[in-house]
């Protein structure tokens, strides 16, 4: 019983890292089903929009029962700000990062994208929702991490290198387009400016999540109606971005499989589930894991679809993750400091200055009466304090 009561708490502890970490190999997986797609002809204009719409079937009836009476009344402020979470989200993000990612690879993508939460961390700092002191080492530590970061994801960007010969990632991959996701093509640098743009559009998503939640704190109704607004806004942009009206055929093939797994997994359970941890921890944790997702899809894609993988990437990656976890360890030490417990001496003298005082005085308009008068805190400013008539006591 002993052991169980031990795994049990370890578990609870544990829940927030347990859940992030399971949505970085949600996200892997998407990154590979969603480039082999890609490869076969599949818009990813279209393919935002098939993904937010079943991610809106899905997670619009448990919203809808589930959130009946903690879900706050719509204003047009929360609308106008739930349009902006939709924009940021899912046309920054969403539809620059595959049309980055159609024109590099997966696993280049899934390593620029390690450059987020450095951007979160800039952004919090311009929303309040991050405190700056150089004084303090988590403060300094933040700040390198963060340049570092960006140094990295623009190593990645503008020096590919040599190719590493890795079993499988040496083999040609049938159907590709030419210059699409082939690094030495020109479209390179394109993709690697469509990834940093849809880098921005994540991270600015995680802030806006954040300050939204305080004022609409149902996460899975927010996150139907991000999706709801989101396949809306894309299917705009869709019609006047493609005249061919054959690329909104669905298709029984691979492309299918993205759609289901993208809306399922990557939108509807992982848009609820990082509201749910943003609350409790703050966008800066939740980012913090995504180089775990960068080590998964680089391996399965060198070996599933045969990926060609640069030094340049390897290098920018280890540079990202270097910046990464100095953002990471410096958050780490700021919650040990303002968590750390008072000393108990300096409780002790609290306590003492806290201790109510007694003394009595003589009141005119009371007939000269004895009273006695309870101060509270020292330290605050003129207090009012309570007056306990003792007549009776002296009776």
């Amino acid at each position: 019983m002993e052991c169980c009561k031990k795994v049990y708490e370890w578990l609870c502890n544990a829940k927030a890292y347990l859940i992030i970490l399971s949505l970085q190999f949600g996200s892997a997986g998407m990154y590979l089903i969603t480039m082999d797609a890609l490869n076969k002809g599949m818009s990813h204009y279209v393919f935002v929009v098939y993904r937010n719409i079943i991610a809106t079937v899905v997670l619009g009836p448990f919203a809808f029962f589930l959130e009946r009476k903690v879900r706050p009344k719509m204003t047009i402020r929360i609308f106008s700000e739930l349009m902006a979470v939709a924009f940021v989200e899912i046309i920054l993000d969403q539809c620059f990062t595959f049309l980055g990612m159609k024109y590099t690879s997966a696993s280049f993508a899934s390593a620029v994208m390690n450059s987020v939460p450095s951007i979160t961390f800039v952004l919090a700092i311009i929303f309040r929702l991050e405190r700056m002191k150089l004084k303090e080492v988590g403060c300094l530590a933040k700040m390198i991490g963060t340049v570092v970061s960006l140094g990295g994801a623009f190593l990645m960007a503008l020096y590919k290198g040599p190719i590493l010969n890795i079993a499988g990632s040496s083999a040609t991959n049938v159907g590709q387009p030419e210059n699409v996701n082939d690094p030495s093509g020109n479209h390179w640098l394109t993709g690697a400016c469509f990834l940093l743009i849809g880098c921005a559009g994540f991270s600015a998503f995680y802030i806006l999540q954040t300050i939204t939640l305080r004022k609409y704190p149902a996460e899975m109704s927010l996150a139907t109606w991000v999706c709801f607004l989101g396949a809306l806004q894309s299917g705009v942009l869709t019609i006047f971005m493609e005249r061919n009206t054959h690329v909104w055929s669905v298709g029984w093939d691979s492309r299918i499989l993205a759609y289901a797994y993208s809306g399922i997994v990557t939108s509807a359970i992982q848009f609820y589930v990082q509201g749910m941890v943003i609350k409790t921890t703050g966008p800066v944790f939740v980012t913090a894991f995504n180089p775990l997702r960068m080590i998964i899809v680089t391996a399965l894609a060198c070996i599933v679809l045969s990926e060609k993988l640069h030094l340049g990437s390897i290098m920018g990656g280890a540079v990202v993750v270097v910046g990464l976890y100095l953002v990471v360890w410096g958050k780490s030490k700021e919650q040990k400091k303002h968590s750390m417990p008072a000393s108990p001496e300096k409780d002790t003298l609290q306590r003492q200055q806290q201790l109510p005082l007694s003394v009595l005085r003589s009141d005119d308009n009371n007939n000269n009466k004895p009273q006695m008068v309870i101060i509270g805190d020292k330290n605050h400013d003129m207090e009012e304090g309570r007056t306990v008539n003792i007549e009776n006591q002296q009776q």
